[in-house]
């Protein structure tokens, strides 16, 4: 994995609901909004000192509606259920797009766990 990739180019879609990030490895990602703020950097869902993320659930319809950058290292994600805490910093964004398929495949088996366990 880069060690330190930066965005070359950071374009919201409105229409397929993603954040596309092009990083300069070559690399571009189509993050989901719902991915996005599932896997928020925050605390709320990090959990404390960054163990045990929470799961977060019913996140389907949510909507980006600003990004603000800060300095140029990272992103201020705001969403309409009013989640605005967290920076996703250049590594993380990376992160988040190179592990997308193995997360969210995680993000739906305690999903699915959590739906299947009657107490």
């Amino acid at each position: 994995m880069h060690t330190n990739p930066k965005p070359t180019d950071i374009i919201l879609h409105n229409q397929s609901r993603t954040l596309e990030v092009v990083f300069d490895t070559g690399e571009r990602f189509n993050l989901p909004w719902e991915y996005l703020r599932v896997f928020s950097p925050s605390k709320e869902v990090r959990g404390r000192f960054g163990k045990d993320r929470i799961l977060v659930l019913d996140k389907r319809d949510v909507v980006l509606q600003e990004i603000k950058p800060i300095g140029n290292y990272s992103l201020k994600l705001y969403f309409d259920d009013g989640h605005n805490s967290g920076l996703y910093d250049w590594r993380f964004l990376y992160e988040l797009g190179v592990n997308q398929a193995q997360y969210w495949q995680e993000h739906l088996q305690r999903v699915a766990a959590l739906k299947s366990d009657p107490d």
